[in-house]
């Protein structure tokens, strides 16, 4: 019993740190990005969604190297991929219009990246022994990894054309204060090693209270474990908001989606037992399908922009996300 209390303390404490220095490590990432003069549009949707991404990276890194365990690395992904679009039904209830009314219908091009990427990771979980691999790693990863290079300037390069076709583009230089941005940078690498150190535990508590608990590895991991990792998106999404900056919220959380499944291709280089994929539980197939329907029903929302909300708080797109998130953590506990 005292075994237990302290992995769920563990576990709530390593979690506390990463909601703390992960939500000040996304305020220096902003403070860096405006003193540089880096656009902002490009912090929300990459810069940006790779720092509040972090936790997921050092979990899943030292999930598959030290602790041996591919369903906490996978189960951490891909339940963030879930809890991330989840986070969008949140914003959605704080707001009197429907949010995919409000944003931009550019994110359409970063929701059809991150559903190119589950596929392929979908794909070579159910076709593991059937791919060849590279040294220890799956074909598919290489794949991963040249999908998502491809997103980045893509993004990027549509985000530059949007901002002439719309005239917001600055072509002002920006002079900035030496002292500041050292400071800045100061507090942002000192956050960022708080968090490493944070998410290296995070796994070995949340294994042990799997296996005490006899949740299951892929349980645990897609509910608690990325809810915890996903907190900063959470902070960081809900701070967007309030500052009226839902374009911003909107991009970090779709753009955290691209990066997550890149991770996983990172987690596949450090797992030197063989392809990661051979050893990921095919239960997380389900999760795949599942955020692959989610963010269809995103992308629709952000296609159609309804006009009004019918489901009480929520408009029908994050109504439906808030169903598929519930089905298949129903369907995870019960197998």
């Amino acid at each position: 019993m005292d075994n237990i209390i302290f992995h769920i303390l563990g576990f709530l404490v390593c979690a506390a740190i990463i909601i703390f220095s992960g939500t000040k490590l996304s305020y220096y990432g902003d403070k860096i990005a405006e003193l540089t003069g880096l656009g902002k549009a490009w912090i929300g949707l990459i810069l940006m969604a790779s720092v509040t991404s972090l936790p997921e990276l050092v979990t899943g890194i030292s999930s598959v190297a030290i602790i041996k365990s591919p369903d906490l690395a996978a189960g951490d992904i891909f339940g963030s991929c879930m809890f991330n679009l989840l986070i969008l039904s949140v914003l959605d209830a704080r707001i009197k219009r429907p949010l995919f009314s409000m944003v931009k219908s550019s994110h359409i091009l970063t929701v059809i990246f991150g559903i190119m990427l589950l596929t392929v990771a979908g794909i070579a979980i159910y076709l593991t022994n059937q791919i060849p691999s590279i040294l220890w790693m799956s074909s598919f990863t290489f794949i991963i990894i040249a999908i998502y290079l491809v997103s980045v300037w893509g993004i990027f390069k549509y985000e530059q054309a949007d901002l002439i076709r719309t005239g917001e583009v600055n072509n002002t230089y920006t002079t900035f204060d030496k002292a500041a941005l050292k400071s800045v940078i100061g507090n942002y690498a000192l956050h960022a090693l708080i968090v490493i150190c944070a998410a290296i535990f995070l796994p070995y508590f949340g294994e042990h209270i799997a296996s005490v608990s006899g949740l299951g590895n892929s349980f645990f991991a897609t509910l608690f474990i990325a809810g915890a990792t996903s907190l900063p998106e959470l902070v960081v999404s809900i701070a967007a908001l309030r500052m009226g900056s839902l374009d911003m919220a909107v991009g970090n959380l779709l753009g955290s989606n691209v990066f997550n499944i890149f991770i996983l291709a990172i987690d596949d280089v450090f797992y030197r037992e063989g392809s990661l994929f051979s050893a990921i539980s095919p239960s997380h197939l389900t999760s795949v399908l599942i955020i692959i329907m989610m963010s269809a029903v995103v992308a629709l929302g952000l296609l159609f922009k309804p006009e009004k909300k019918h489901f009480w708080v929520f408009s029908l797109d994050t109504f439906i996300i808030i169903v598929l998130y519930i089905l298949v953590m129903m369907y995870l506990f019960f197998s």
